[in-house]
């Protein structure tokens, strides 16, 4: 599909350019809903300059911990997860604290974003050391803004560590 205009052709190559910088970037999602995953994967192909193939998308939590298990040892770590709470076989709270009581994992920022509106789901995020609780968006317009705030404070303000 063809650009309506010059600004927007030109945006778009820029966006093009920064994803190619971003492509080591790798980001882990871990969703289960396969339509929040496409909107979110919609929301990055329009508003974003990350990488489509830097993001790995697992949809149940046992599958997550086996891949971090994985790579523990390796300097193939992601660099970022985004974590729903409510995931079939091992749920995301479980993910959560996987994540942060291992010494080789627990440096990663890990992002909850789920559909809960209960207090003590985003108590025990924030408990057991999730960087941010984000309550799902429900339009495409508000995943893109969350998925642009994301890129912006995630991937281009902050300092994260090396593997």
């Amino acid at each position: 599909e063809a650009p309506a205009s010059a600004s927007q052709y030109l945006k778009r190559q820029e966006r093009k350019m920064m994803s190619e910088k971003q492509h080591e970037k790798k980001i882990l999602l871990i969703e289960d809903n396969p339509a929040d995953a496409r909107l979110i994967f919609e929301a990055i192909k329009f508003e974003s300059t990350i990488a489509q193939d830097s993001i790995l998308t697992l949809g149940d939590g046992a599958s997550a911990i086996e891949y971090l298990a994985q790579s523990e040892n390796t300097n193939d770590k992601p660099l970022l997860i985004i974590l729903d709470l409510n995931l079939p076989i091992v749920d995301g709270r479980e993910v959560l604290v996987y994540i942060k009581q291992n010494d080789s994992l627990k440096h990663i920022p890990v992002l909850v974003l789920s559909s809960s509106i209960s207090v003590q789901d985003l108590r025990f995020s924030y408990e057991n050391h999730a960087n941010c609780f984000i309550r799902k968006p429900v339009s495409f317009d508000e995943f893109s803004a969350v998925v642009s705030s994301i890129e912006n404070f995630w991937l281009k303000t902050v300092t994260l560590p090396d593997h």
